[in-house]
């Protein structure tokens, strides 16, 4: 399809089942669209799988979508939360995620000391940000992995920007409690493993 078409003329393209313009709009919005749900889920496997379903969806579902002031990709990432908060319903043990799924090991010839402690800030910022309420990991992710703005966000979230500002500003707070929580409790393990470790 020629790519001088614009987004609306691509979207009345896929509504009236023109796949090939559908093909555009998957191409486009894809890779965006894995990146949120693999950080909701932490599993690669799943991310997939989900990201395929989000298009299924929305491709049965395109001849229904019209433009009222919330762009094409707020309407997809609306189609990708539902499924996940699915997802997290039906996995309610809420797996341990790895940490090297999510964040990839040093590669640099730096002390493994240095490693391991970059390594721990790491996991803890992870494990404070899952202990969040599905709505404030939503946000977070939209915010710092897609680097969205908060009117962009409140679009795809059903929300005013003053609401996100607010969410924001309380998810910024609670998150702050759980890191200085994890590191109290890791301070005192990493204590008591150097004690240990020098006897």
């Amino acid at each position: 399809m020629n790519e001088s078409y614009s987004e609306e003329e691509i979207l009345l393209r896929a509504s009236q089942g023109d796949h090939e313009a559908f093909g555009v709009l998957y191409e486009r919005y894809a890779q965006r669209i894995f990146n949120y749900v693999y950080y909701r889920t932490g599993n690669l496997h799943d991310a997939e799988d989900l990201t395929a379903r989000v298009f299924q969806r929305a491709l049965k579902h395109i001849h229904r979508y019209t433009d009222r002031g919330v762009p094409f990709s707020a309407w997809l990432y609306r189609i990708a939360h539902n499924l996940v908060a699915n997802w997290h319903r039906d996995h309610s043990h809420r797996r341990e995620i790895a940490l090297d799924e999510l964040i990839p090991l040093p590669a640099t010839q730096e002390h493994p000391e240095i490693a391991l402690l970059r390594l721990e800030e790491q996991e803890v910022l992870l494990r404070a940000i899952r202990r969040l309420p599905p709505d404030r990991q939503h946000l977070l992710i939209l915010k710092f992995v897609e680097d969205l703005s908060n009117a962009e966000i409140g679009r795809i979230m059903g929300r005013s920007e003053g609401a996100i500002k607010s969410l924001y500003h309380r998810t910024l707070l609670a998150l702050r409690a759980y890191l200085e929580e994890e590191r109290m409790d890791w301070s005192e393990d990493l204590s008591s493993f150097s004690e240990n470790h020098q006897k």
